[in-house]
């Protein structure tokens, strides 16, 4: 059986369609407006959010994501579990509760039916610990593997999470450490043991791409986030451009605060994805980094990342006992300045 990184031309959400692409097309969509319509894509949010009719359940929405990207390590139960966790993620980013998941699934024909199996129990296995119900789902033939879910849950439209929110004084918290995306990069080119269960990086970073964001988005709702976002394909600062430009904020992050997987500074250099450089592209205008920050962390701040952490944004006097690392704070936006996030030392 080849290695499952082997039948993807990218690893995981550095598969992800280049966020300027995207930025250019979903603005030029005509559609109809829909005032049960809560949170649609047009804020760059994590997840859709749609008002039940109060006459069926008063006072609820539902909240829908979906998600599925291409192997991100050779075992097939890890991809699996990954690819649940990362789908779930964006239900918790907002703050709701998952209930139901549709699979979604591209399969090589050639393949056997063994490796199919682990790949729909793993993910299996991590629905169920997050409380979701796998119903059903949809696959096709293809010789590129691709995995992952559409989830449906519930969500208090009064208590949702969004990435715009943030306000001057905010302090800025993110629950995981980056660097999955250089790492996975690194085992696809053969630069890491093949063992998921192995020491070192990929240990690491398997751990932190299983790990559900549930307890991250528990907390930031019980200390009153003025926001938050969950940080995936996009990078760090790909997805603090769209809080900072939904907030109307400026974000200052200090570099050296910000938490790293083990080995992740090593293959930073050497194992860039495509979706690095798509992520440096698009969001690097929006971006002033002082002298002293080292292209290594520049990099990892642009690295896509695969069922990453919360980005959350929390008023001073609530910030205390949050549990993720403290990276910085929202400021005063400059007038006319295209710059919304600076990094410091």
């Amino acid at each position: 059986m080849r290695r499952l990184t082997e039948l993807a031309a990218a690893c995981g959400c550095a598969a992800k369609l280049s966020p300027a692409l995207l930025d250019a097309v979903l603005p030029l969509l005509r559609r109809t407006p829909d005032p049960n319509l809560l949170v649609g894509f047009e804020g760059a949010e994590d997840a859709a959010i749609y008002r039940l009719p109060p006459d069926l359940a008063p006072h609820l929405a539902l909240v829908q994501t979906v998600d599925f990207f291409t192997p991100i390590v050779d075992d097939p139960e890890v991809f699996g579990a990954i690819a649940a966790a990362n789908a779930l993620s964006d239900v918790y980013a907002m703050g709701g509760r998952p209930l139901t998941a549709l699979s979604i699934l591209a399969f090589p024909p050639r393949e056997s039916p063994e490796l199919l199996r682990r790949i729909l129990q793993g993910g299996l296995d991590k629905l169920t610990e997050a409380g979701c119900t796998l119903g059903g789902g949809h696959s096709v033939r293809d010789e590129e593997l691709k995995f992952g879910y559409s989830i449906t849950g519930l969500i208090d439209p009064d208590r949702v999470l969004r990435n715009a929110g943030a306000e001057p004084g905010d302090q800025l918290f993110l629950t995981k450490p980056l660097g999955t995306g250089v790492i996975t990069t690194a085992l696809k080119r053969g630069l890491l043991p093949a063992a998921d269960g192995g020491p070192g990086a990929l240990a690491g970073a398997v751990a932190s791409m299983q790990r559900l964001n549930r307890d991250a988005a528990e907390a930031a709702l019980a200390h009153g986030a003025h926001a938050a976002t969950d940080v995936t394909g996009f990078g760090l600062l790909g997805h603090a451009r769209e809080m900072a430009l939904a907030s109307g904020v400026r974000l200052r992050i200090v570099a050296s605060a910000v938490p790293l997987l083990e080995g992740a500074r090593d293959y930073a250099a050497s194992c860039q994805s495509q979706g690095l450089a798509n992520n440096r592209d698009f969001a690097g205008p929006a971006v002033v980094f002082a002298s002293g920050v080292d292209e290594t962390l520049r990099a990892l701040l642009f690295d896509p990342q695969t069922s990453g952490g919360l980005l959350v944004a929390l008023p001073p006097d609530r910030a205390p006992g949050f549990p993720g690392v403290w990276i910085g704070e929202a400021l005063h936006a400059i007038a006319g300045s295209a710059a919304c996030i600076e990094i410091g030392n």
